[in-house]
């Protein structure tokens, strides 16, 4: 079994969808992960309202701290947070400078969702 962190500074966007996406595309052949450097504590309601329409249940997921992670990665990726994601060991790390929708149009959030779906497929079949 693989095992993938996705992280952003508030976990409450991009990191979700991604952690969505590898439990999407992975299935039971990955664990997937998400966290955040400076957690918000929720879910943003567009991210659950947008992985909704792709029939994904965002709610049950939960925004964490990094401080709340542990264990041995395949893959760490983080989505743009820059400085303000600190360094967690992996065997393959990437950095994918994802813009942050959380203030984004609807047509906006939708693509930074997709582009996130096509990196987590893509990061998988890698893998």
């Amino acid at each position: 079994m693989k095992r993938v962190l996705f992280v952003c500074v508030e976990n409450s966007n991009r990191s979700q969808m991604a952690e969505a996406f590898a439990h999407i595309y992975g299935g039971n052949e990955v664990e997937a992960f998400s966290a955040g450097s400076k957690p918000s504590g929720v879910i943003n309601p567009k991210a659950i309202r947008f992985m909704r329409e792709l029939d994904y249940d965002l709610t049950a997921h939960a925004s964490k701290s990094l401080d709340d992670i542990t264990g041995d990665f395949d893959a760490v990726i983080t989505m743009g947070c820059g400085d303000n994601c600190p360094w967690v060991p992996a065997k393959r790390r990437e950095d994918w400078g994802l813009p942050d929708p959380k203030h984004m149009d609807d047509e906006g959030y939708r693509a930074v969702r997709d582009d996130i779906a096509s990196r987590v497929r893509q990061l998988l079949a890698e893998l």
